[in-house]
């Protein structure tokens, strides 16, 4: 996104839909849930989202069933576990209604991590891998790495 230029409601639904795709299938979808936790909330305190009502979950928590929040965002519907106060505001509409899909957004997750920091106001993380000091060895070292020597059976020499 461009500096001093918020995205639209639509285009973070968009985001939205992509960041909640991906942490659904990612190793550890803690940054992506806490990216769709942190705009939904702030998209509620805008009044650029709203809360439908509450659905029952398709995943039952340690075999006991559990409600989740659904809030709308444009065209697009997304759920957020609810807090005490939404369990006795929020109507119940029963189970999940499995035929409804999002639209399917043209936007990389790369892109729709962009548009939600952009919209939160955070600052792009470093990458884990990403080193923050310089490699380079000092002038004039001449250091190169040891050479592992293995026989046959792939031994240490």
């Amino acid at each position: 996104m461009t500096k001093g230029k918020k995205p639209s409601p639509q285009q973070i639904a968009e985001a939205l839909s992509v960041v909640n795709r991906h942490a659904k299938a990612a190793p550890d979808p803690r940054h992506l849930y806490d990216l769709k936790k942190n705009a939904i909330q702030k998209l509620l305190e805008e009044h650029k989202a709203e809360k439908v009502g509450l659905h029952y979950s398709n995943h039952p928590k340690f075999s006991q069933q559990h409600s989740t929040l659904l809030i709308q965002v444009g065209d697009y519907s997304f759920h957020i576990p609810p807090s005490k106060e939404d369990m006795k505001s929020v109507q119940h509409l029963g189970h999940i209604d499995g035929s409804y899909r999002n639209p399917k957004p043209q936007l990389s997750l790369k892109r729709a991590k962009l548009v939600l920091y952009d919209y939160l106001g955070w600052e792009k993380p470093l990458r884990k891998h990403q080193r923050t000091t310089s490699t380079i060895q000092p002038f004039g070292s001449t250091r190169r790495p040891r050479l592992q020597m293995r026989d046959k059976y792939g031994r240490f020499l």
